[in-house]
C-alpha cells in the first residue's frame, strides 16, 4: 500500500465514524502553545478543548499531523527514528457531557477495527498494553474493554513511563493510555485525558477525552512487511536520486542516505511553515539539520550544491497532500548550502590538521567555521581523531562563556534592547508588545521578535518572515495596534515561575537564560480577564500601566534586516 492510499484510509475510516477532518497545523505550534520549538504531536492545537470542549469545532476529530522532534536526532538513520513525520490520530472532547462524545470503549473498539479489518492485519501479531497502577488507580476499566475484544490473546500491564501520559504542567490534561503493539513494535498509542495536574499532583478531571497517536511512516512499515521506514515510498525516491548525484549506493551507504534524506525533508517541511535557517531557537535546529546533510554528502563525495534537488522530490512526494512554496524553499535552501560550503572545507582542513583536539579548538571550528559539536565529533571518529571528556568540558565552558557575552552585548544599556527608561522609550517599548502581537494576528503564528532597539525618537523591531510585507498588511498591523490603543487596555504584571508563565500562554524567547522567577506583561482585552489577552510576554523592561497613555502608532518604515527577517521602525505621534 502506498503512502497516499493509507492516508486516506485512516482519514476516511473515522469520517466514516462521524468524525470531522481537521488539516494539520503548522509545525509552528499554535500561538497559545509556547512551550516548545516545533509541533511534537498531533494533540497540541487541540490541547485546549480538553479543558474547554465547548470551543472544539466537533466532538469528533481526525487528523493527519506534521511533527518535528529533535530530541533523538543522534538515532536518526536507525530503522526508527526520524526528524519529520506525520502523526495519525482521532479525538474525542467533553465526555460525557458533549453530544457525540466517546471515551474508552470507541476508542479502543475503532483501533482494533481498523487495524484488524481495514489493514487485515493478523490479529495474532498484535498485543496490547494498560496502565497497571502506582499511586494511581490501575485503568481497570480499560483492561475489562480490552478482555472483551475478540481476537486479542495478549493484554501486558505496564508503568506510568510506558502507560501514562501528561504535559506535567499546571492545568494541563492527562490520564492512563493503552497501547497496540504488532510485532512487538508500538503503532497506536491511545491517552485517556481523565486527569488534570493541579498543584503537583493528578486530580480527577471533570470533562474526558481521547486523544490516540499512530506514527504514520512506522504503520506504513508495517503494512508493507518493511523492516524500516526508510524502504517506504515516503523515501525510495530520495535515495534513488542521492545515488545518482552520489555515485554511491544505498546499500553500503545507507546511514549517510538516511541522514541525507530525513534532513533534508526536514528542513523543507520546516521552511515552507516559516522557519527560516539563522542562528537562533528554531532557525538554529533547521540550519543544523542542513548544515549535517552537507557534511554527510561530503563523505559521499559530494561536492556541489545538491539540496534544492533533494526538495525538488520531496515536493512529488506529497503533491497533493501538502502545498509548497517551491521557489522559496529552494532558494532557502541554496542560500543555506552555499554559504555553510565556502567554510566547510576549510574547518575540515583545520580539523584534520591535529592529532588531538582540545576545547579551544574544538569552539573555534564552531564559532569561526560554523560546525556544531556533533559534526566535529563525527568528523574526528571518521579521521581517527581523539577528543577526551575535558575536552568537551572546556568547549562548553567557551561556548556558555560567549553566549552570556553575546546576550549581555545584544541587551544594550537597558533591558528589551531599550536606550534608556525614560518615558518616551517606556511608551515605545509597550508598543512593541502591541506590535509583535499584531504581527502575529496578520502574518500568522509563526512570527517571532528576533531584535529591537528602541530609543526616546523611534522602535525598531526585528521579526521572522520570509518575504515583504504589502501596504495592506502593515496597515492591517498599524489598525491594530492603534485599535488596542484607542480602547485603554489595561497593562499588568506579575511574577511567577517560568513554567507558569508557559502554562498561562506567555511568550518568551527560547534558548534566553531566565531567573528562577520571572516577570510577565499582559495587556488585557477586558477588565475581568474573561477574554484572552491582547498580548502576553515574558519582560524586564518598562512599561505603561495603560494603552491610552502611548497616542498614535505609525509605522514609517518596513524593510529586510537579514535572510528570514524583517525589520519595521515605528513612532508614536
Amino acid at each position: 500500500m502506498l503512502s497516499q492510499e493509507l492516508r486516506q484510509k485512516f482519514l476516511d475510516f473515522f469520517k466514516d465514524k462521524d468524525h470531522q477532518a481537521i488539516p494539520s497545523s503548522s509545525l509552528v505550534p499554535v500561538e497559545t502553545d509556547p512551550t516548545v520549538l516545533f509541533t511534537t504531536a498531533g494533540m497540541q492545537q487541540f490541547k485546549r478543548y480538553y479543558s474547554e470542549p465547548n470551543e472544539a469545532p466537533a466532538s469528533r476529530i481526525t487528523t493527519c499531523q506534521k511533527c518535528f522532534r529533535t530530541g533523538d536526532i543522534e538515532e536518526v538513520g536507525d530503522d526508527t527514528h526520524l526528524t519529520f513525520f506525520e502523526m495519525l490520530g482521532n479525538f474525542s472532547f467533553g465526555f460525557p457531557n458533549k453530544e457525540n462524545s466517546y471515551f474508552k470503549k470507541e476508542a479502543i473498539e475503532f483501533a482494533w477495527q481498523f487495524l484488524t479489518e481495514e489493514l487485515g492485519f493478523d490479529k495474532s501479531r498484535i498485543y496490547a498494553t494498560y496502565f497497571a497502577g502506582d499511586e494511581l488507580e490501575p485503568d481497570t476499566e480499560s483492561l475489562e474493554i480490552l478482555k472483551t475484544i475478540k481476537g486479542l490473546t495478549e493484554i501486558k500491564p505496564q508503568g506510568r513511563d510506558d502507560n501514562f501520559w501528561s504535559l506535567g504542567t499546571e492545568n494541563s490534561p492527562g490520564g492512563p493510555t493503552v497501547e497496540f503493539y504488532i510485532d512487538g513494535v508500538e503503532v497506536w498509542n491511545l491517552v485517556f485525558n481523565q486527569n488534570v495536574f493541579r498543584n503537583g499532583k493528578f486530580e480527577s478531571s471533570d470533562g474526558k477525552g481521547v486523544d490516540t497517536g499512530m506514527g504514520f511512516e512506522r504503520l506504513l512499515a508495517k503494512v508493507g512487511d518493511f523492516a524500516s521506514v526508510y524502504e517506504t515510498d515516503l523515501f525510495a525516491p530520495l535515495f534513488e536520486l542521492i545515488s545518482q548525484i552520489s555515485n554511491k549506493n544505498y546499500a553500503d551507504n545507507n546511514s549517510e542516505f538516511r541522514v541525507i534524506a530525513d534532513h533534508v525533508k526536514s528542513a523543507v517541511m520546516a521552511i515552507n511553515d516559516g522557519i527560516i535557517p539563522s542562528n537562533k531557537d528554531a532557525g538554529y535546529v533547521v540550519r543544523r539539520l542542513i548544515r549535517r546533510a552537507v557534511v554527510k554528502a561530503n563523505e559521499l563525495g559530494v561536492k556541489e550544491n545538491f539540496i534544492s534537488k533533494i526538495a525538488e522530490k520531496v515536493f512529488s512526494i506529497y503533491a497533493g497532500v501538502y502545498e509548497f512554496n517551491t521557489e522559496q524553499i529552494s532558494a532557502e535552501l541554496e542560500k543555506e548550502e552555499t554559504k555553510f560550503r565556502k567554510t566547510l572545507e576549510a574547518g575540515l582542513r583545520v580539523l584534520k590538521s591535529h592529532q588531538t583536539l582540545d576545547g579551544k579548538t574544538i569552539f573555534d571550528l564552531y564559532q569561526s567555521y560554523g560546525l556544531p559539536l556533533e559534526i566535529t565529533l563525527e568528523e574526528s571518529k571518521n579521521a581517527g581523531l581523539e577528543i577526551n571528556n575535558s575536552a568537551i568540558d572546556q568547549y562548553n565552558n567557551l561556548l556558555k562563556a560567549h553566549q552570556e557575552l553575546s546576550r549581555t552585548a545584544s541587551a544594550g544599556m537597558f533591558k528589551g534592547g531599550l536606550a534608556d527608561s525614560g518615558e518616551e522609550t517606556t511608551k515605545l517599548h509597550t508598543a512593541a508588545h502591541l506590535l509583535l502581537a499584531s504581527l502575529r494576528k496578520v502574518l500568522g503564528v509563526s512570527v517571532t521578535q528576533k531584535g529591537s532597539n528602541i530609543t526616546p525618537e523611534r522602535l525598531r523591531f526585528d521579526f521572522s518572515y520570509p518575504e515583504k510585507m504589502t501596504d495592506a498588511q502593515i496597515k492591517e498591523v498599524e489598525d491594530l495596534v492603534n485599535d488596542a490603543i484607542q480602547k485603554d487596555l489595561q497593562v499588568d504584571m506579575r511574577e511567577m515561575k517560568l513554567e507558569d508563565a508557559y502554562a498561562c500562554g506567555a511568550m518568551g524567547v527560547f534558548g534566553s537564560k531566565y531567573a528562577d522567577m520571572i516577570k510577565v506583561y499582559s495587556i488585557e482585552n477586558s477588565s475581568t480577564g474573561s477574554e484572552p489577552p491582547f498580548s502576553r510576554e515574558i519582560c524586564g523592561g518598562p512599561h505603561v500601566t495603560n494603552t491610552a497613555k502611548l497616542g498614535h502608532f505609525k509605522i514609517v518604515k518596513e524593510e529586510s534586516s537579514s535572510a528570514g527577517v524583517r525589520r519595521i521602525k515605528a513612532i508614536l505621534e
